[in-house]
This record gives C-alpha cells, sequence and structure tokens, in this order.
C-alpha cells in the first residue's frame, strides 16, 4: 500500500511539472498554474502579477484642456 501512495505522489507531481513546462512554452496558463507558482515559488507569483498589472496598464487621454505637445507635429 505505501508503495502504491508513492508512485501516485510521483505521478501527480510529475504531471503538475510537465504541464506548468508546457503553459510556460506556449505562454499561457497563468490561472491555471497560480495556485502552485503561490504555493511554491511566491516571488515567482508576486512577479508575474506585476507583469500583467504593467501590460494591462494604458496611458492617459489627454484633456482638451491640455496645451498641444510641442514635439507633436
Amino acid at each position: 500500500m505505501p508503495v502504491m501512495t508513492v508512485v501516485v505522489l510521483g505521478f501527480v507531481l510529475g504531471s503538475i511539472g510537465w504541464l506548468a513546462t508546457r503553459m510556460r512554452r506556449r505562454r499561457v496558463g497563468g490561472s491555471t498554474m497560480g495556485p502552485f507558482d503561490e504555493l511554491w515559488h511566491p516571488a515567482a507569483h508576486r512577479a508575474r502579477i506585476e507583469f500583467e498589472v504593467q501590460t494591462q496598464r494604458q496611458e492617459p487621454m489627454p484633456s482638451p484642456d491640455d496645451p498641444p505637445d510641442p514635439g507633436e507635429k
């Protein structure tokens, strides 16, 4: 019985590692692997969240009352 438990646990952990590698290559799966990153590598999780925030950030639109940009033609 203990041998079977070790085999199943090894299979599950190996599958998670394989899934993480595959998703990193395809650059998808942040939401899928997020909980595992948060548990085992908190610094990577925080860096991924910061990266997502910066990619979603947009430059504010200029107000109509703003003076024209001198570098703009």
